[in-house]
């Protein structure tokens, strides 16, 4: 008898097998993993966008000497710490997106490792100047206690998560390198689903509170850690 298994004839959906009976290797589906990265790597950036313009804005204003409002006063008296605040968010936020890209990582190791030390940096400096500004500037109108609590919070973690991301780095585990990091890079875009949860919450409710205003924005932050937390166990 012929040992061979013959695939002519068969089914599409039935795996097709060698001359020894045994099912063919699967070709890896590589370009629906690029079409995926790309995707998630707009979506960052899209997220991003209306902070960063935001930002851009009031560099504009301080370069400017635009007029001095009780909205912005603090900024011109102590500009530097918003200043690293804006720049070094800009930088985090795009070049943090295409970490996500393994295809980025493969092909050009030496890039992601230079990125990566960059995107240490900047993480730092955007955690550290948002929390010195949540201590030192005076409270703008509409925030409050829980507001401020939660500044500290998550400003705190964002920090602790990039220092124990490098420290892991350090230590060859690269594991624990990306979950930490993505949960730093989560906190940081926190700025961006923040407008989408202050602008669900005014569409459903009407202007926000003291306290709606600061559960609407620590919720934005607890979604991205969530989503952050799927993806590193999906990994």
């Amino acid at each position: 008898m012929n040992a061979n298994v013959s695939n002519q004839g068969r089914a599409p959906g039935v795996p097709q097998r060698t001359a020894g009976g045994q099912p063919t290797p699967q070709q890896p589906k590589a370009p629906t993993k690029a079409a995926s990265a790309a995707w998630l790597i707009a979506a960052l950036l899209v997220l991003s966008a209306i902070p960063l313009a935001a930002g851009a804005l009031r560099l504009t204003q301080l370069a400017g000497s635009a007029e001095i409002t009780p909205a912005n006063a603090r900024f011109f008296a102590s500009p530097l710490p918003i200043v690293l605040h804006i720049v070094s968010a800009g930088v985090y936020a795009i070049l943090g997106a295409f970490q996500f890209a393994p295809s980025f990582r493969r092909r050009w190791p030496g890039w992601h490792r230079v990125a990566g030390r960059l995107l240490v940096t900047c993480g730092l400096l955007v955690g550290l100047s948002g929390l010195w500004m949540t201590l030192f500037y005076p409270w703008p109108k509409g925030d409050g206690e829980l507001l401020y609590a939660l500044r500290l919070l998550f400003g705190s973690a964002m920090v602790v998560s990039i220092v124990l991301g490098f420290a892991a780095i350090r230590r060859r585990d690269v594991k624990q390198h990306r979950a930490w990091m993505t949960r730093g890079y989560a906190i940081g875009l926190g700025a961006g689903t923040q407008v989408l949860t202050l602008m669900a919450g005014a569409v459903i409710a009407g202007p926000p509170s003291e306290l709606s205003r600061a559960l609407l924005m620590g919720a934005a932050w607890v979604i991205n850690l969530a989503v952050a937390e799927c993806a590193i166990r999906k990994s």
